[in-house]
Formats: structure tokens, C-alpha cells, sequence
């Protein structure tokens, strides 16, 4: 082995990591888990039996398959956003609107737990943009700006055949003597 060749050496921690990162850079990651976190509190509360001593209390409510439904698809909209990042914006309107529909059908939308979890998810969705990766090897350039002397302007056919001269306006010396005042005022 050469010293040069140094990306062999590397762990294979560090390798699975940096391609954690670009993965995670490419879509609206921290949008979709927040989304799949939102929907697992909906669809847990109304199967949830809470013990206490000896007496089990039960939580489970009439619209048990309704809020098993939004968590599912809550869940299910947090994946799209991960794999399929092109719909994110169609993806966090339904999370946003799936949330809203979680309070009044289950349990105060996962005792609100869920629903601000899943609005945060929606609203991160709908607002993340993919970036642009710049050209590789070539730096940012400004774009350049040509200014001419009066004198050194390029002769082409055209060049300012469109635009008359434009003279300044006359002063008017009717303000002075009014004080500065329009003459209906």
C-alpha cells in the first residue's frame, strides 16, 4: 500500500456514517421523522391499557380504527418523504392536514403529542429545497460586469439605436416663490 491511497484505511463506521450524511442531505430527512414520530402516539393511545396496582385502565375510545388509519398513513407520509423526496410538498399538506384531523378522532391527536409532531413534519416538508451542488473543481464565480469609457464604447450596428436622448427636465421656479406650497394648497 501506497501512503497516498488513504480512503482504504478508513473505517467502515466513518464510511457508512459520511454516507448516512449524504443520504440524509438529499431529501427532507428530520421532516419525514418527525411525521413517523407524530403518527405512532395517534395510533398507540387507543390500543394503550394503562396499569395501575391492580386495575387496568383502558384508553381505547370508539374511532380506534380511525386514528389506527392516520398513525398508519402518518407513518406511511413520513417514508414517502425519505424515499420519494420529489413529493414532499404534496406529503407535508397531508401530514398537515392528516394532524388536524387526529384531534377530534383520536384522543386529542395523541394527547397533542402526535399532532405537533406531525405539523412540525408537514410544515419542515413543504418548506425544504434541494440544493444546488456546484460543478466540481470550479469555484463561484460573480458574474462580471463591462463598463466602457465615453469614448472606448464597441461599435456594433445597433448599439443604442432604440433609445433617443433623454434632456433633463426644465426647473421649476414656481415652487420657490410659493414657499415650497402647491399652488391649490
Amino acid at each position: 500500500m501506497s501512503p497516498e491511497s488513504q480512503g482504504q484505511n478508513e473505517h467502515y463506521l466513518t464510511v457508512a456514517r459520511r454516507g448516512f450524511r449524504t443520504w440524509r442531505g438529499d431529501r427532507p430527512f428530520w421532516a419525514g421523522l418527525f411525521t413517523m414520530l407524530g403518527g405512532l402516539p395517534i395510533m398507540y393511545f387507543p390500543y394503550a391499557n394503562m396499569h395501575l396496582g391492580n386495575m387496568t385502565l383502558a384508553m381505547s375510545t370508539t374511532a380506534g380504527a380511525g386514528s389506527l388509519i392516520i398513525g398508519v398513513l402518518l407513518v406511511t407520509l413520513g417514508l414517502t418523504m425519505w424515499l420519494q423526496s420529489i413529493v414532499r410538498v404534496f406529503a407535508g399538506v397531508a401530514a398537515i392536514l392528516l394532524a388536524l384531523v387526529s384531534i377530534p378522532v383520536a384522543n386529542i391527536g395523541g394527547f397533542l403529542i402526535g399532532f405537533i409532531l406531525a405539523l412540525v413534519g408537514g410544515a419542515l416538508s413543504i418548506s425544504w429545497m434541494p440544493g444546488e451542488t456546484p460543478a466540481e473543481g470550479a469555484p463561484e464565480e460573480a458574474p462580471e460586469t463591462v463598463s466602457f469609457a465615453k469614448d472606448e464604447q464597441p461599435q456594433a450596428a445597433l448599439h443604442g439605436a432604440g433609445i433617443p436622448d433623454q434632456q433633463p427636465a426644465p426647473y421649476d421656479t414656481a415652487a420657490d416663490t410659493d414657499g415650497g406650497r402647491h399652488r391649490a394648497g
